[in-house]
């Protein structure tokens, strides 16, 4: 082994040593802690193995490429939240969310990815000093989560390597062995879109831990494809401004169009679109139908006999007719019947079950929507 690499070797060792101890005893590495950390990792670093410069040709066209990888990304990821619901995000959009979420969130993933590329220029091709690096980096992203997780039952151990363990390896992965190939740019701007958006974004999709761990399994593998896709096809060609507009500019129309059905689907505004799931409405609705569902935000005393409204009912959205309102001090009750059901429903529908009124429906359309949750 290489002079270079022994001393690469054994510094890596040292990070790797304070990482562990961090991990299972002292939990200090958190926040901007984390980052500062990194900082000093980075001084020490250049004075003893000096930094490389990035010199790469189509670092501009690796970053469009990132660029039109995360749209498309969230476009699949919202088209997916149509069917999975949607949830309100916190609004970190304040003083102390900038503070000690967003700004901690993007030092790191920008220190890191710096971090990356130095370290893994310094290795020059070593498989050892990969393997090595891809651990540190992997201990790096699980450090307090290590610190803070418990592995009293197999259920506990299964969670923490679904949701973080999996996803950090084949992340450091594919960023470890692309980064020497497309420069640090490209990947900073993929690694803190990735960290921040749950912050920036107001409403964001639901998926349980499961489809969690998978979606954040995938991506990054995803990436990497993409990139070995790029790498291999016409390597030493410029991509030209027309190539790039005609990739970005469906991307940008797609986006529109899924900005627009997570406007009807979330349940977040003042219309709402849900896909109805059985034919308790027909001939008026039928199932597959989608219900466009106008909230009436209180306004209790307006709704009518006759009208066709939705409701929440043990955690589900039911799309009935009104038959009967009873006002009791100043309190409205309300008994429903679907039109295809011989008996009104058997419960009353009180004011915080009211979701809002059904004045249109869009034949058909949900029907894949209603398939997929019956699966």
């Amino acid at each position: 082994m290489k002079r270079g690499y022994k001393k690469l070797l054994i510094f890596e060792l040292f990070i790797f040593i304070i990482l562990f101890l961090n991990s299972f005893v002292w939990n200090i590495l958190s926040g901007y802690k984390i980052s500062i950390f990194l900082l000093v990792v980075l001084f020490i670093f250049r004075g003893v193995f000096g930094f490389e410069k990035d010199k790469h040709r189509h670092t501009k066209d690796f970053l469009m490429e990132v660029i039109i990888f995360l749209i498309s990304f969230f476009i699949l990821y919202y088209l997916f939240g149509i069917i999975i619901t949607f949830y309100a995000n916190n609004s970190y959009y304040t003083l102390l969310g900038i503070v000690d979420f967003i700004i901690p969130a993007l030092m790191y993933a920008v220190l890191k990815e710096y971090f990356r590329y130095m370290i893994m220029c310094k290795s020059e091709g070593s498989k050892l000093l990969f393997i090595t690096t891809v651990v540190m980096f992997v201990l790096l992203d699980t450090t307090t989560a290590l610190y803070y997780r418990n592995f009293g039952t197999n259920y506990n151990v299964f969670l923490f390597i679904a949701l973080t363990l999996l996803p950090a390896i084949s992340s450091n992965l594919i960023l470890c062995y692309y980064t020497t190939r497309i420069g640090y740019k490209p990947l900073i701007l993929y690694s803190s879109v990735m960290a921040v958006y749950k912050y920036l974004l107001p409403i964001l999709p639901n998926p349980n831990e499961y489809i969690s761990s998978i979606i954040t399994f995938i991506v990054p593998l995803a990436l990497g494809y993409r990139f070995y896709k790029i790498s291999n096809i016409e390597h030493e060609r410029e991509i030209t401004t027309e190539y790039r507009d005609k990739k970005i500019r469906p991307l940008i129309l797609s986006t529109i169009i899924v900005i627009i059905l997570v406007y009807f689907t979330s349940g977040y505004f003042h219309y709402w679109a849900i896909a109805v799931g059985s034919g308790s409405m027909e001939p008026e609705i039928y199932k597959g139908d989608v219900a466009i569902i106008e909230k009436i935000d209180g306004q209790y005393q307006k709704l009518k006999k006759g009208q066709v409204i939705a409701f929440k009912y043990d955690g589900i959205i039911i799309v009935h007719r009104l038959i009967n309102i009873i006002e009791d001090q100043g309190q409205y009750y309300f008994y429903t019947k679907g039109d295809a059901n011989p008996k009104p429903d058997n419960y009353m529908v009180k004011e915080e079950m009211i979701v809002g009124v059904v004045n249109h429906k869009i034949p058909y359309i949900g029907i894949p929507t209603v398939w997929l949750n019956e699966l």
